[in-house]
């Protein structure tokens, strides 16, 4: 017979079942993501030109704007899909408010948010620390960088080639992940992330800090 205490004991597996406001708020920090890249489109050019001129392919190293809904989603709904449906929304909404790289962004969003959302689910969907982050962010560098040499760089030489590859995973992990982990942060200490592990989780820490 099971006693009750170790029935009561055993830790409980997360559920990966999505609820209504997982849908809404990805879908909300997808759109958000979205608005970000529309600005991003506008302004990248003269902001990372003398990187390029300093050294071909060091661009790379800002172009993880374009990347930090997936991690960003999947730190928040921490559900299978939820880093693949952020990035996805985001170059959606891009591409619907006529972003200059059209309808052909929705492929990039998909391919950069099966980067990060196969880190999450190596891990599992049950590690969602800092070094997770950097690691989905870095995923999702890697679909960028695919993406960007197979269509727009195939003909590159093979130097360039490994500069953008290594600027766009160093990008993916500083921008993307750390930076979609800070913003976590910012938003759970709101209190706006009330509904979701990582706000308990900041909730806990205050308490125990507090005590």
């Amino acid at each position: 017979m099971v006693s009750t205490a170790s029935t009561t004991s055993a830790p409980t597996r997360p559920s990966m079942r999505w609820r209504v406001v997982d849908i809404v708020v990805a879908s909300v920090l997808g759109v958000a993501g979205g608005l970000v890249f529309f600005l991003w489109n506008l302004v990248y050019s003269p902001l990372t030109a003398p990187i390029e001129a300093a050294l071909p392919g060091l661009q790379a190293l800002l172009y993880a704007v374009w990347l930090f809904p997936a991690v960003l989603v999947g730190l928040v709904v921490r559900k299978p899909g939820a880093a693949l449906y952020g990035e996805l929304v985001a170059s959606s909404v891009s591409a619907l408010l006529g972003g200059v790289w059209g309808w052909t962004a929705i492929s990039w969003g998909l391919v950069q948010g099966l980067g990060a959302e196969i880190v999450f689910a190596v891990l599992l969907y049950r590690a969602w620390g800092l070094v997770p982050a950097i690691l989905a962010g870095i995923g999702a560098g890697v679909g960028m960088a695919i993406m960007d040499l197979t269509f727009y760089y195939a003909g590159a030489r093979p130097e360039f080639m490994a500069v953008y590859a290594v600027s766009a995973m160093v990008s993916g992990a500083v921008i993307a992940g750390v930076g979609s982990w800070l913003i976590v942060r910012a938003l759970a200490r709101t209190g706006a992330l009330s509904r979701f592990a990582a706000g308990r989780e900041h909730a806990a820490r205050r308490s125990t800090s507090a005590a």
